[in-house]
C-alpha cells in the first residue's frame, strides 16, 4: 500500500495525507517505520544455506527452530527472499509432439504400429513385451519378450522382419528412450522410414496397437502363468502364431490376419466399403455368424451395422 500511495503523490501532485485518505490508509500506518533489525536472522539464514544449500526456506525454519530460535515462517521467508537464497529450480523439458491421427492404410507395410507391454514371471520379476503390428492387415510381426530392451535390441527385431517382408513406409511408436534415442533415428533415417511419434499422454494415437494389446491381454496374459522368462517366450509365442493364423479377426470380416494378407493384397482400400467386404466376395467358409443368430453386427456386409436392404422388403414379417 505504500507504494500504491507513493504512486499516486507523484502521477497527480496529492499531499500525502489526500493520498492516504483515497486509498483508506491511516496516515500513521503510512508513516510507520519498523525498528526490528533482521540482521541477526539474515546472517544465521546464510550461514545454514551454505552448510545446507538444498534445503529450502521450511528446512531452515526447522534448524532455527531446534537452536531455540523463537521466529516465525513468514518472518523466515521473507528475510529468506530479500537475502537472494531461494533454490532455483530445473525446468523439467517436455516433449512437444504435434498430434498426427490415424489414417486409413490400403496396403500393407505401409504403417507398423510399435508398442511396449508389461507383465511380470513367477518370483516377481517384470517382464517386457515389444509388439509390432502391420497398421492394414492386423498381422502381429513381432512378440519380442525380455527383461529390457535399449534400442539396438529394437532395431535387430525390425531388421529380422525387414528382411523377411519388407521395409514399412511409417513407423508408429510413442516416446519412450529406447523409441526416441539417436541410434533409432538414425536408423529410420538411413532405412528411409518415416517416424511418428505420438502426443505424450494420448496413447489413442496409437489406437491399433492398443487395440492389439487388449487382445493380448485378455487371451494370452491374464490367463496364464509364467514360471520363468523362458516359459514366458514360449507360451506368448505361441499365441502370436494362434492369432496370426486361427484366431477370427472382426474388421477383417472374421478372417485370420495371415488369410486376409494372402487375399488382399493386391486390393485396394480397408474401410467397410472395401471389394473384400462385399457379398460375393466374403470368403470366411462359415459366412457372416450373425446371419443365423437373429441381430446384425458392424461388419455386415452393408458395412452400417443394419440389416441389409434386401432383408427388408422380404416381408412384413420383419416388421416390428
Amino acid at each position: 500500500m505504500k507504494a500504491a500511495v507513493e504512486q499516486i503523490q507523484q502521477e497527480y501532485a496529492f499531499s500525502q495525507q489526500r493520498a492516504c485518505g483515497l486509498l483508506a490508509v491511516a496516515v500513521s500506518s503510512y508513516r510507520y517505520q519498523s525498528r526490528r533489525s533482521d540482521e541477526p536472522l539474515r546472517a544465521r539464514l546464510v550461514e545454514l544455506a551454505r552448510c545446507k544449500p538444498r534445503f529450502g526456506y521450511r528446512r531452515l525454519h526447522v534448524l532455527l527452530r531446534r537452536e531455540g530460535e523463537a521466529v516465525n515462517h513468514k518472518r523466515v521467508h521473507r528475510v529468506y527472499r530479500e537475502a537472494g537464497l531461494g533454490l532455483r529450480r530445473k525446468k523439467r523439458k517436455h516433449c512437444v509432439r504435434v498430434g498426427a491421427p490415424l489414417q486409413a492404410r490400403t496396403a500393407a507395410n505401409q504403417e507398423w504400429a510399435l508398442d511396449f507391454v508389461h507383465d511380470a514371471v513367477g518370483c516377481g520379476r517384470a517382464i517386457r513385451v515389444l509388439s509390432i503390428v502391420d497398421a492394414y492387415t492386423r498381422e502381429c510381426l513381432a512378440l519380442e519378450v525380455d527383461t529390457s530392451f535399449a534400442s539396438r535390441r529394437v532395431t535387430r527385431v525390425l531388421e529380422t522382419i525387414i528382411a523377411e517382408r519388407g521395409a514399412p513406409q511409417v513407423i508408429r511408436c510413442d516416446n519412450g528412450p529406447e523409441l526416441t534415442s539417436r541410434h533409432f533415428l538414425a536408423w529410420c533415417i538411413e532405412h528411409k522410414i518415416e517416424l511418428v511419434h505420438i502426443q505424450p499422454g494420448r496413447p489413442m494415437q496409437n489406437g491399433r496397437v492398443e487395440s492389439f494389446h487388449g487382445k493380448l491381454r485378455d487371451e494370452c496374459l491374464r490367463v496364464s502363468w509364467f514360471g520363468n522368462l523362458f516359459e514366458a517366450r514360449r507360451k506368448i509365442v505361441a499365441w502370436q502364431k494362434e492369432y496370426n493364423q486361427e484366431r477370427p479377426h472382426s474388421s477383417l470380416g472374421y478372417r485370420t490376419p495371415e488369410e486376409f494378407a494372402r487375399e488382399a493384397g493386391g486390393e485396394q482400400g480397408c474401410g467397410k466399403a472395401a471389394p473384400w467386404k462385399t457379398k460375393d466376395r466374403f470368403s470366411t467358409p462359415l459366412g457372416n455368424p450373425a446371419e443365423g443368430a437373429g441381430f446384425p453386427l458392424s461388419h455386415s456386409h452393408d458395412g452400417d451395422g443394419s440389416p441389409s436392404t434386401a432383408s427388408l422388403h422380404q416381408g412384413p414379417e420383419f416388421v416390428s
